[in-house]
C-alpha cells in the first residue's frame, strides 16, 4: 500500500461514515449537506486512487462524479422539499410558479 492508497483509505474511513450517518439520520438540511459532502469525499477518493495505482484513466470517474453530483443533490432536494414541507399543497404550487 502506497501513500496515495493510504490517503484514500483515510478519506473513506474518516469522512465517509460520518457523512453517511448524518445523511441517514439528520434533519433534511443536514442530510442535504451530508450528501454533498459525501460526494465531495468520494470525488477526492476518485482523484487520489488513480495516483496510487498509476492509472490515469480512473480520473474520468472523478470528472463524471463532479458533473453528476450537483444534479443528484438537486433531485434529493426536490424530494426533501416535497415530503417535509408543512405548507399546504396549493401554497407550494404557488411558490414554485
Amino acid at each position: 500500500m502506497n501513500a496515495w492508497a493510504a490517503a484514500a483509505l483515510v478519506l473513506l474511513a474518516g469522512a465517509g461514515p460520518a457523512c453517511l450517518w448524518v445523511a441517514a439520520s439528520g434533519s433534511p438540511v443536514r442530510r442535504l449537506v451530508a450528501l454533498s459532502s459525501l460526494s465531495t469525499v468520494v470525488g477526492a477518493v476518485f482523484l487520489v486512487l488513480p495516483q496510487g495505482y498509476d492509472r490515469s484513466s480512473y480520473q474520468d470517474l472523478a470528472l463524471v462524479l463532479a458533473v453528476l453530483s450537483p444534479a443528484g443533490t438537486l433531485v434529493f432536494a426536490r424530494f426533501v422539499v416535497g415530503e417535509g414541507s408543512d405548507a399546504p399543497e396549493e401554497e407550494r404550487h404557488r411558490s414554485s410558479d
